[in-house]
């Protein structure tokens, strides 16, 4: 399985900054000493260039943040400070997602372990999404042919509004979306099918709302499924409200990637929000997820070298 990682998907924050910017790399490593992963599975990803973003951002906003002009405002809005050093890890987040999704059309699984930015707009960056990974990545593949149609499986605790607000009215893509209603983002851009979860919601339910759902997703008949597998459902996330345990969780990956790979539908995993105290926990349910992809899809295993990873 060929999946895309960079020690530039970690940046500094302040002290006491409330974002797990260090999940990137412990996932990297956790994955790495489970031996869920090798090192020749792990790919440095192409860091893209702005005038990719633009398919799916305005110029202006692109050029903003490329050049450090955006305003003070807007960056409290997206939560980061404005540094070089997270331009570079929102292009190569975004170019991490364009290398799992072509690699997923060729051999039928990959993942990004960073991505899932479901709240960037077109013109706006928030809720620590500067730019919207997904979305520009199904952009440039309807826009080069490289599929007709798309679907988003969207399982993150925060609704994808980015998501929904630049893609909402393209009609090759199909956005599901399964989150907490009363969560963030408090206003709501409407997908193709959305459900709200009542706080506290747990496994059963969950998983039966899920179950219901996915078939309107692949009566759709997309040529890939982009997953947005954030944990952040988790009982222990801080700003999660639901409460999956890490089986559910699992159970949740292993519903969507089996569906997936008996349809023989090509799947781009996101890793999405994790925010568990202590972090330890997010760690376990993003790897888990990694570990349920290379049983449901255990051919997919390339032998070529790494590039320094």
């Amino acid at each position: 399985m060929k999946v895309f990682y960079t020690d530039k998907y970690t940046v500094e924050l302040p002290v006491g900054h409330r974002f797990p910017m260090g999940k990137y790399r412990l996932v990297r490593e956790a994955l790495l000493e489970e031996g869920i992963l090798t090192h020749n599975e792990l790919y440095e990803p192409e860091i893209v260039s702005p005038e990719v973003v633009t398919l799916a951002h305005t110029r202006k906003y692109v050029e903003s943040i490329c050049n450090g002009t955006i305003e003070p405002k807007a960056m409290r809005r997206i939560g980061f400070p404005w540094s070089p050093s997270l331009v570079i890890r929102s292009l190569a987040s975004v170019g991490g997602a364009l290398c799992a999704a072509k690699e997923a059309l060729e051999s039928g699984i990959s993942g990004n372990l960073a991505g899932g930015t479901h709240h960037a707009l077109i013109n706006a960056g928030e809720g620590y999404c500067v730019f919207n990974d997904i979305a520009v990545v199904i952009l440039y593949l309807l826009k080069h042919k490289k599929i007709r149609r798309a679907a988003i499986v969207d399982l993150d605790v925060h609704q994808g509004n980015g998501n929904s607000a630049i893609l909402g009215q393209q009609k090759e893509v199909f956005i599901f979306s399964m989150h907490g209603e009363k969560n963030y983002p408090f206003h709501k851009v409407a997908s193709t099918l959305d459900i709200g979860l009542a706080d506290n919601t747990s496994d059963d339910e969950y998983l039966a709302l899920l179950k219901e759902a996915l078939p309107k997703v692949f009566d759709f008949a997309p040529d890939i499924v982009f997953f947005q597998a954030g944990v952040d459902p988790l009982k222990e996330d801080v700003l999660g409200r639901l409460a999956l345990s890490k089986e559910g969780l699992a159970e949740r990956d292993r519903l969507v990637l089996y569906e997936c790979q008996k349809r023989n539908i090509p799947v781009s995993l996101a890793l999405g929000g994790g925010y568990a105290k202590p972090i330890e926990l997010t760690i376990v349910a993003h790897t888990q997820t990694y570990q349920i992809a290379k049983e449901l899809f255990p051919n997919t295993v390339r032998g070529t070298a790494n590039q320094g990873l």
